[in-house]
């Protein structure tokens, strides 16, 4: 990802949301809140799907919490929440 951001190419949001899902699946929330802080700092939109990698995230580093909150955000965006939003809040919520 470094090395990404050295070069004159940009990442896109479908780059950070991978990075927070991944981020995610290896138990490192705090890193993928950061990579979503960063995202916004750029200028990107989080889309639903961004939103739902990163309350997944949430929930597996046992952030329920957090996982609230950010549903709660992106519902005052104008989000829609699908059904792998809600079955990753309710994750988050039953390991918390």
């Amino acid at each position: 990802f470094e090395e990404l951001q050295r070069r004159p190419l940009e990442p896109d949001i479908i780059t950070y949301t991978a990075l927070i899902s991944a981020y995610g699946k290896s138990d490192q929330w705090e890193k993928a809140v950061e990579l979503f802080a960063e995202l916004q700092h750029r200028g990107l939109t989080p889309t639903i799907i961004t939103y739902g990698a990163l309350i997944s995230a949430c929930g597996n580093g046992g952030q329920w919490e957090t996982a609230l909150q950010l549903f709660d955000e992106l519902q005052r965006r104008g989000l829609e929440p699908t059904i792998i939003t809600y079955s990753a809040l309710i994750s988050a919520c039953e390991k918390g």
